[in-house]
């Protein structure tokens, strides 16, 4: 096992990426030091790595079509319409508890949306949250709780509900992974497999909610200047929507809702999140509020939003393919079966550690999995794990570390929003709270769900 040219790979590759190297060269360093180890060749290696990127294609596609789809979002004022709402609620109540706690579950609610009824992950976090900050501010909440509030919606609703990036997560990467590593997925319930592990990610919320935040903390209240809140959100490409006519917001906001509605139930017959995101996005074009003179625009600052986690996801693809063709996979399965002497316990436990230290190095829970299942379907098959318990422990494992990760969209998204005006470290106070809360439930969780599945 120790000079099994896939676990050379998967060390060299996770070393770089927590040295800092870019992902997306640490999984092509990772995987042309593979097939070299196993004796591919340079040929070779880049052949089936660039079989591999063929695969996941679509998958990069549809996050390209989601951006886009999340701009237009954007560009129709909606999300800054909510966070309008929210602050007027605050200010006709007071600071009171039931507010409070009105305000945390319109925060968790807006993230679990921006995964799977609202796809557009993490882009609501610019629009929403700095508007937000001076209310916090007034109400001594704890931005480490902000934190956790967000990341608890971003990350368990796609590795439990499969609609939008569930969809994703679940189905076309996971289920589709575990099917060609060699599991029948046909009858597989992916909400059951992932229904324990989520209840520790909800585990881990109630903790931070009332045991780990619940004390006020004050923060200086710096008045955030509006020219350079617009200059934020520009930069996000997304701040274009406050720019429309305030005649036009109830109209927009209206044709937003009706372009979520068509994207949820398109997805939902066709089973296709690409025609999902173009029927969302066509709405907008059809009813003008992306004029045909600014859908070139649009699309293109979609694209800018999601490419970066489409390159991984094709790179880890990649990546996948390599390590299967260097034919060292079965090896491996076999020295880790007899290291483990049948310890089914001892197993899941590794397994899912190895998820969680892989994952953290590469920031991305997504292009986590096709490197997992390639690996742990022979392995679990071999230790007599049902498919039910299969599909739970690499789920599991996939999406451990992304909460914690210094990396990770799920805390640098909260981080983007959060430290506007300077008052939030990412490390202190995104990345450990979210490690802390979520992964150590989601590992004791997963094991669970391994072994009674």
């Amino acid at each position: 096992m120790a000079i099994n040219a896939v676990l050379l790979a998967v060390i060299i590759m996770l070393g770089l990426s927590l040295s800092r190297v870019h992902v997306v060269l640490s999984l092509l360093i990772g995987a042309l030091a593979g097939g070299l180890l196993a004796g591919l060749g340079i040929t070779d290696t880049l052949n089936a790595f660039q079989e591999g990127i063929r695969n996941g294609a679509e998958i990069a596609l549809s996050y390209a079509l989601l951006g886009a789809f999340a701009v237009a979002i954007a560009h129709s004022g909606l999300p800054q319409s909510l966070a309008g709402a929210v602050i007027k609620r605050i200010d006709a109540a007071g600071t009171s508890g039931m507010i409070k706690y009105m305000l945390f579950a319109g925060l968790i609610t807006m993230s679990c949306f921006s995964q799977n009824l609202i796809p557009i992950h993490i882009a609501f976090i610019p629009l929403l949250v700095p508007p937000l900050l001076l209310a916090f501010n007034r109400m001594q909440i704890d931005r480490r709780l902000i934190a956790c509030l967000i990341t608890f919606g971003l990350v368990t609703t796609y590795m439990f509900i499969p609609y939008g990036f569930g969809d994703i997560y679940l189905n076309q990467i996971m289920l589709k992974n575990v099917g060609e590593a060699g599991i029948d997925v046909a009858n597989i319930s992916v909400v059951q497999a992932m229904a324990i592990p989520a209840l520790g990610m909800l585990i881990g919320l109630l903790v931070a909610v009332f045991v780990s935040y619940r004390k006020p903390r004050a923060y200086q209240q710096i008045a955030i200047d509006q020219q350079a809140h617009d200059a934020v959100v520009e930069g996000d490409a997304l701040s274009k929507t406050a720019a429309g006519a305030q005649s036009q917001s109830k109209l927009k906001t209206l044709v937003a809702l009706a372009a979520i509605v068509t994207a949820f139930v398109v997805q939902l017959y066709t089973d296709s999140l690409l025609l999902g995101s173009m029927f969302g996005f066509g709405v907008f074009m059809a009813t003008g509020v992306v004029k045909w003179r600014d859908a070139d625009s649009v699309f293109n600052d979609g694209i800018k939003l999601m490419a970066m986690i489409g390159f991984i996801m094709i790179t880890a693809q990649g990546f996948a393919e390599v390590m299967k063709a260097t034919e060292q996979i079965q090896p491996l399965v076999d020295g880790a079966a007899s290291l483990f002497a049948g310890n089914k316990a001892m197993a899941a436990f590794i397994m899912l550690l190895i998820g969680l230290i892989v994952t953290m190095g590469i920031g991305s829970s997504f292009s986590t999995i096709p490197i997992l299942a390639a690996i742990y379907v022979p392995l679990c098959i071999s230790l007599g794990f049902s498919p039910l318990a299969t599909v739970a422990i690499i789920g599991t494992a996939g999406a451990l570390g992304d909460a914690g990760s210094p990396a990770s969209d799920s805390t640098l998204g909260p981080t983007s929003g959060l430290n506007i005006d300077g008052q939030h470290d990412h490390i202190k106070d995104s990345v450990i709270p979210t490690f802390l809360h979520y992964n150590i439930p989601l590992l004791v969780f997963g094991w669970i769900a391994a072994m009674v599945l």
